[in-house]
């Protein structure tokens, strides 16, 4: 019994004790922390199921790839075996880019809902045309003779093409040509159309042009598929975020939507313009080659409230630095539970923070929940401290911690430089007002005034 008293009187005695005490009662505030940070990642995990669901049914993140022409020929080769020669033979194909390709559409974004989740989707429709010239198979090692012209596809690209919302034709040198499902022989593409076109080796030059309505979600890409690709896009979405090995020559963003165009020459491609089916290396380098936007939210508030919990801990202990300091300087005590408590309500911001922006916008999420963790706290304050200048200290220290980490999450490229400079001046801050304290005699507390007596 007298040793735990001595170790009480000395957490009370010494404002080294008393400061590893309030140490140690900000890591115990870092479990529910880890429980919201987890939070967070389920509340995440659910909004991308939802994301997935609605996608799977209207359409997810297209890719638009050629369109190419593909032509079957004879392949032939000498086998040897056990000293005699065979001639093998079998069928490929050579596919041919175009040497120019324009698309031209427009991008109507909306919205679905999924419980209360809500993911952007659009409709976009598009006319692709160009024309392909100068079809030498030579240039592979195939013989004229080998190729069969009159088997020749057109094949088009399409990620989802459960997505298509109209029947598709192509108009082919003049001729109207009806797309069948699947790239036929084009292995390069796992998924899109095709149609039988009609090829032979007197034309030299083959213009085609096709219009395509697709549905689809978050994002819209483009593979440039010709030697002279040029890309243009309007739509009705506020805040595109453009990706991709390149990025549109021009741009315009306003408050109704977005304008952009590209123009992708051949040479920054890494792979050719003519090549036999099938190639793996080919196929990867046309999926790194495409590009497009994501129809991105302005702020996406799992992403700010996971960046904003990671701060928690240091926010915590620096609450509690400022009202240990305020029982150093002000002569005051504050129990232990009293800083629990402090710090509970520190945590039950993030808890506020993304149950609100679920249903609000994030900037109005996080400011009722600043609003309403400052209200509290400094209520609180106001009654263990029994001083309204102490409790405005607290106050103005838990108000300028949200605010401070408000400039954090919406300045990312920023946050090191910010974090940096702000944790230089909360340390100058503490030095400056604990300057002239003497520390050996911060611990002698100003005596109880004695108990009344009777008389």
């Amino acid at each position: 019994m007298d040793t735990a008293t001595d170790i009480l009187g000395l957490i009370r005695g010494s404002q080294m004790a008393r400061l590893f005490l309030v140490g140690f009662l900000g890591l115990v505030l870092g479990v529910p922390i880890v429980m919201i940070d987890a939070l967070v990642g389920e509340r995440q995990q659910r909004r991308d199921e939802a994301v997935a669901e609605v996608s799977s049914k209207w359409g997810g993140t297209q890719t638009v790839a050629g369109p190419a022409l593909v032509v079957p020929f004879t392949h032939r080769w000498i086998e040897t075996s056990d000293g005699k020669s065979v001639a093998r033979q079998d069928t490929q194909s050579l596919v041919f880019f175009p040497a120019r390709l324009r698309v031209q559409g427009a991008l109507t974004a909306s919205e679905l809902a999924r419980g209360i989740f809500t993911i952007p989707v659009y409709k976009m429709a598009l006319t692709l045309d160009g024309e392909f010239s100068d079809l030498r198979a030579a240039d592979l090692g195939v013989a004229p003779a080998d190729v069969a012209w009159d088997r020749a596809q057109l094949a088009l690209g399409i990620a989802e093409v459960r997505a298509i919302q109209e029947q598709v034709s192509v108009d082919w040198n003049g001729t109207r040509v009806a797309f069948l499902p699947g790239t036929g022989a084009l292995a390069d593409f796992p998924s899109g159309i095709h149609a039988p076109v009609a090829v032979n080796e007197a034309t030299k030059t083959f213009t085609f042009s096709l219009p395509l309505a697709l549905n689809g979600s978050l994002a819209a890409y483009f593979v440039p598929a010709a030697a002279d690709t040029s890309v243009e896009i309007t739509s009705n979405f506020p805040h595109p975020n453009f990706q991709g090995n390149w990025l549109p020559t021009r741009r315009e963003v306003t408050d109704r939507g977005f304008s952009s165009a590209w123009a992708v020459p051949f040479l920054g491609r890494n792979y050719p313009q003519t090549w036999i089916a099938g190639s793996p290396a080919t196929r990867e380098a046309i999926d790194k080659s495409r590009f497009g936007v994501e129809l991105a939210n302005s702020i996406d508030p799992y992403r700010m409230a996971d960046r904003s919990v990671k701060y928690a801990v240091l926010f915590v202990w620096l609450t509690f630095s400022t009202i240990w300091l305020v029982e150093v300087l002000g002569g005051v005590r504050v129990h232990p539970i009293q800083y629990l408590m402090i710090g509970a309500g520190l945590c039950l911001f993030y808890l506020l923070e993304l149950s609100l922006s679920e249903h609000i916008p994030f900037v109005a999420a996080y400011a009722v929940a600043t609003a309403a963790i400052v209200a509290m706290v400094g209520g609180y304050s106001l009654a263990i401290l029994h001083h309204a200048g102490r409790a405005a200290v607290v106050v103005t220290g838990v108000a300028g911690l949200y605010a401070y980490l408000y400039v954090l999450l919406t300045n990312e490229d920023y946050a090191l430089l910010i974090g940096a400079i702000g944790l230089f001046v909360a340390l100058a801050a503490i030095m400056l007002v604990t300057r002239r304290v003497n520390w050996y005699a911060a611990g002698d507390a100003p005596d109880a005034p004695p108990a009344p007596t009777r008389s």
